[in-house]
Formats: structure tokens, sequence, C-alpha cells
């Protein structure tokens, strides 16, 4: 049995999100393969290669790779279970934007259902994943005869990126299709750490006011802390701060060792983000918010007078 997983990267590093999706592969069971496609992305599959329990990196360099369109990358991915001497039996990526765009594609071409976002392996056809807003679990068994997975990086450890040995072989590239084109990026760069790979966040929702206030009370406590900032989905809805900012259902799954959720409510969409995280502190003037029956530490008390207090205390 071989496995195909999906590599996400920037053509110069690997994503840590498909250590994890790595990790999901190794609990299936079987030989696991890497897809490394790009760009003058050689650095990569190197990479790729020393990542414990990798036994194959499958490398398509070519322009058209470089920005990893879903058209061309989805393509690519049928190719190769088509072309596979043994046939790939699962196609694994993370449940991230670029593995949401690309999975649905491939399954669509393979004609076969996709499971999406499992948090549990219990066999090589049986998996866990959330439903109704992580309220429920359910336990889905497929048939198919090549199972397409995205994998919910929060319930997956991230796999050794060093010790394996794995072989790097070269692959002939598809065809351009010419169906979608990379305009522009608009990246939002800071010297913070990545949301969805950070170990402590600091989170900030509709009871910041406005958005000066929330730069001006959290970024002191990030700061201090050296945590990522995270939001809900009210305050990016009010323009407090861009939408890469989001925690939640619709926005970004995180599960850090330290999450603090400041002037946030706790709706149901927000909980499904974060509640996996290892200590849930709160701070929120309602005793009667949702996000105390979440919180590890919770304190009642006014935002804006507790995180100055927090922050001098540091």
């Amino acid at each position: 049995m071989s496995l195909l997983v999906i590599a996400e990267h920037d053509n110069a590093g690997l994503k840590a999100a498909t250590l994890n999706a790595v990790t999901a592969a190794a609990k299936i069971g079987g030989e696991i393969h890497v897809l490394v496609a790009g760009a003058n992305c050689g650095a990569v599959a190197e990479q790729v290669a020393k990542v414990a329990g990798v036994a194959k990196v499958k490398l398509a360099d070519a322009a058209h790779y470089g920005d990893q369109t879903a058209e061309n990358l989805a393509a690519l991915i049928v190719a190769e279970v088509a072309n596979a001497a043994a046939g790939y039996t699962h196609i694994i990526a993370a449940a991230t934007s670029n593995g949401k765009n690309t999975l649905p594609r491939v399954a669509a071409l393979l004609d076969v259902a996709q499971i999406s976002e499992i948090i549990s392996v219990i066999d090589a056809d049986t998996f866990v994943r959330p439903i109704y807003a992580g309220n429920a679990l359910a336990t889905v068994k497929s048939s198919d005869a090549t199972k397409v997975i995205t994998v919910r990086t929060t319930g997956f450890d991230a796999a050794a990126a060093t010790g394996g040995s794995a072989a790097v072989e070269a692959i002939a590239a598809g065809p351009d299709l010419g169906q979608s084109k990379l305009m522009s990026r608009e990246l939002t760069k800071s010297a913070r750490p990545e949301l969805a790979a950070a170990k402590i966040i600091v989170s900030g929702g509709r009871g910041m006011g406005n958005g000066e206030n929330y730069h001006a009370l959290l970024e002191p406590l990030a700061d201090k802390l050296g945590a990522a900032l995270g939001a809900s989905r009210a305050a990016v809805d009010a323009g407090f701060v861009p939408n890469d900012y989001q925690v939640g259902q619709t926005g970004k799954i995180v599960a850090p060792q330290l999450y603090i959720a400041i002037g946030i409510s706790g709706a149901i969409q927000h909980l499904a983000g974060m509640k996996d995280s290892k200590v849930i502190v709160a701070i929120n003037k309602d005793p009667d918010a949702p996000i105390f029956q979440v919180a590890d530490y919770g304190l009642v008390a006014d935002l804006f007078q507790a995180v100055p207090e927090l922050v001098a205390g540091l």
C-alpha cells in the first residue's frame, strides 16, 4: 500500500503543516511518498527527503507550478495516481487553504468522495472527523479504491523534520492548463510567529471596541509572551484586523500550548477553531460568556484595566 502526501511549500522551504499530514499518513500505514510541485524547488525536495517516515520524494519542477494553482496541481496529482506502478490508495494533504482548494478537484477528477479534516485514523478505510462545528465527531468508512483526505493539523503531531533519508525522484511535469493565473499576492509581514504554528496566541474580540484598542492593548502582551495575534470573526468583520488573523471554523484552526481570549464571548464558530488548545485563558467582563465554559482559567474583569496590569506584571 502506497500513500501520496502533497507537500505545501513556498518554493524555498517546506510548510510545517506538511509534517502533520505525514504523521497522519504514517498512522494509516504503508509506504509514504511525498509530491513536491513547484518552480526551482529542489531545496524543498531535499528538505522533505530528511523527514522521518518518508520513503520517496517525487519532484515536479516547472515554471507553471511556481504559484501552485489548484487546476495544474490537481491534474498532476491525478496523473501520478494513474501512472503509479502499484497505485496510490490514499492522497493526503493538510486542511490548509491550499489543501482545501486542491484536493476537492482531485476527488472530482477521480470520481471519489473526499474525506475532509480528519482528526484520527482508526484503520486504512476508517477515519474520525468533526461535524457541527466540532460539537460532534463522525466516524467515516470509505470503500473507494483511492481515498482523498485532508488532515486537520491540530489532530496530529508533526513528524520529525530530520532523521529520514528518502530518495528524490524527478517526474515529468504535466501541461500548463492555463485555466487560472495568479496576478498578485498581498502578504502580511510580521516578526511574530505564524498564527497556525504558534505555541502561544493572544486573541481579541468585539470587546476590544475598535482596532486602535486592539493594537494598543494586545500587541504589548503578545510581544512580552512571544505570541501570535489572533481575533474572533466579529473583530475581523468590524475591521479591527485583517481576516488572516481570524481564528474559528471559517478562519484558522489552532491548538497552541496557551490561548488567551480577550474580549471574546465564545461563539460556537470561534470555539470550533481553538477549543483544542492545551491551556485556555479568558478575560471577559460578562461572567456568563460561553468562553468560560471551555476556559481553564477565567478572569471576570474589565479588559481595559486587566490587560495593562497583566503586561506590567510580566
